[in-house]
């Protein structure tokens, strides 16, 4: 960057310059701290994670970036259809229906990272690329000083701080390397492989819809495939499965294959046949690098969390402490959760606005702990993080059992109440005295997957049209599967199709303005304040 030397000390050191890091570092520089970025590689550099929630505009919004974003020329998303039994219609979430300020974009992350990065500057803090941390040195639990090299000449030196935010990407230095606590989801043991594709279709060309994101099951029932337009002309298409599927299917193809192709290609164009939807969008594309060894890339998808996400003096933030399966496109809106979350919980600290515990535990119950444990849920908001798991483990519920009925009710009175049966899981059975139960789980999972019903915009204009606005209002109060069979009858499937989707969906619609949501929660007696120049805690 600018700067050649990097300092010796800093007030606020933030390691890694993805969506997390650039954003947490932008929101401190704002308030007037001193803030220093380094991250590992040049940039730009590649990432996958091309499609963002709506959520997203929010948060760029915060820090004064949003425009910056609109005006780059992503790929615009106006919505998102996910076909998740092949016996069925692909449902379709329209982003822009009520409102068309309310789109996404597809982004290729190498550009929209940088950005980021780049941003952070703008904003005053002092930022470094090619500059890798190598360790943390420690007084007692807290860490006060990093080593880092240059990836580039080799140079190494080291860097003081008064407050850590760790965003380092999956590597997780301080979940992994110091605290060592990190926790992996057996049930979201997963690998995605995937390549990028010229001259492709897209959704429902000449439309509100077209360039919409395609997510399809596959036809076996082993995972999904998604099919993501960008802006450079090029289309991302993948494949998610489960790891043991992978393995046995890439062994059978090592066995059989005698052609030129990687394993790894033979294994990719297999699956793409097992999803006629995202075939018949590719039409007569070609993958880039066919044949090539970069054509096709693959990583593991493992979804893990961890006990805790805050202590002495430090944060972790984004891939860093936990990731989710990127079936929802949840990604980028977790990390600008995690870093405006550490940015304001610091804020709060070296402002004297909460303690410096107070401020760990804040942090830890908002990111982390929203994941599986510690979850507040005194407001009656649900934490996203725990909408996106419930999502997608329902949702491969729904991918891997495409031949049965697998919707079932939520018998409880209202959903706060379905939400406690998560407790014993969230807050340890101790604090709660019972035991949760694989069938109250699988409930739970039921109702969230009622978010991608095979529903369309005009679908439900229709039912809206027939039916009392107040049982299609998105503000009117949760309604379970035993209400709307009790409203509706046996008369009318589509009303009922409609209603669950719209049910379902009521939990998730506040992460359409997540910086709201921060000042309407409260953790342990706290809520966030979000003004520029006051940012911080405020006691409840």
């Amino acid at each position: 960057m600018a700067i050649e030397a990097l300092p010796s000390s800093t007030q606020i050191l933030v390691v890694g310059g993805g969506p997390a890091g650039s954003y947490a570092a932008a929101a401190l520089a704002r308030e007037g701290f001193e803030v220093t970025l380094l991250e590992a590689v040049k940039f730009p550099r590649y990432h996958i994670g091309e499609s963002l929630l709506p959520s997203v505009r929010r948060f760029l919004g915060f820090i004064g970036a949003e425009e910056m974003i609109k005006n780059h020329g992503f790929a615009v998303k106006p919505g998102a259809a996910v076909k998740l039994n092949q016996f069925k219609r692909e449902g379709y979430t329209d982003f822009v229906a009520l409102d068309p300020n309310n789109g996404s974009w597809n982004v290729v992350r190498s550009e929209f990272d940088d950005l980021l990065f780049r941003h952070a500057a703008k904003c005053g803090a002092t930022v470094f690329d090619n500059i890798r941390v190598t360790e943390l040195q420690f007084q007692g639990e807290r860490p006060v000083s990093a080593n880092w090299r240059n990836t580039s000449t080799g140079v190494e030196g080291s860097i003081s701080f008064d407050y850590l935010v760790d965003a380092s990407g999956r590597n997780g230095m301080m979940s992994t390397k110091y605290l060592k606590n990190r926790h992996y989801n057996k049930a979201l043991n997963n690998v995605a492989c995937w390549g990028y594709w010229d001259g492709t279709g897209s959704y429902m060309p000449g439309t509100t819809r077209q360039n919409a994101v395609w997510v399809e099951a596959l036809e076996d029932e082993s995972g999904w495939a998604w099919f993501i337009p960008l802006h450079d002309g090029s289309t991302s298409v993948g494949v998610v499965m489960d790891q043991e599927s992978s393995n046995r299917k890439k062994k059978a193809n090592r066995a059989t294959s005698s052609g030129s192709e990687s394993n790894l290609q033979t294994h990719y164009k297999e699956e793409l046949n097992r999803a006629p939807g995202v075939l018949k969008l590719i039409g007569k594309g070609t993958l880039r690098n066919d044949g090539k060894p970069e054509a096709v890339k693959s990583a593991s998808d493992f979804s893990y969390s961890a006990s805790s996400y805050a202590g002495d003096h430090f944060r972790v933030a984004g891939d860093a402490g936990a990731f989710i399966d990127p079936f929802f496109s949840s990604g980028v809106h977790l990390a600008m959760t995690g870093g405006l979350s550490a940015a304001l919980t610091i804020a709060a600290s070296i402002r004297g606005l909460s303690s410096e515990d107070d401020a760990q535990r804040w942090h830890t119950s908002k990111i982390g702990s929203s994941y599986t444990r510690h979850v507040d849920l005194v407001t009656g908001v649900v934490a996203a993080n725990v909408m996106f798991l419930l999502v997608v483990l329902g949702t491969y519920k729904q991918i891997r059992n495409q031949a049965m009925p697998v919707m079932s009710d939520v018998d409880e009175d209202n959903f706060d109440k379905a939400f406690d049966i998560l407790r014993p899981v969230i807050q340890g059975t101790a604090d709660v005295g019972k035991t949760l139960t694989e069938d109250e789980l699988q409930k739970t999972m039921d109702f969230c997957r009622h978010i991608f019903a095979p529903t369309d915009p005009e679908m439900h204009s229709a039912v809206k049209a027939r039916l009392d606005p107040a049982l299609t209002s998105p503000d009117a109060p949760v309604l379970l599967e035993q209400d709307i069979d009790r409203l509706i009858g046996d008369t009318d499937e589509e009303a009922k199709i409609v209603l669950s989707e719209i049910n379902a969906r009521k939990p998730i619609h506040t992460m359409y303005n997540p910086t709201e949501n921060f000042g309407e929660e409260e953790h342990f007696g706290f809520k966030a304040v979000l003004e520029r120049g006051k940012l911080g805690l405020v006691s409840t």
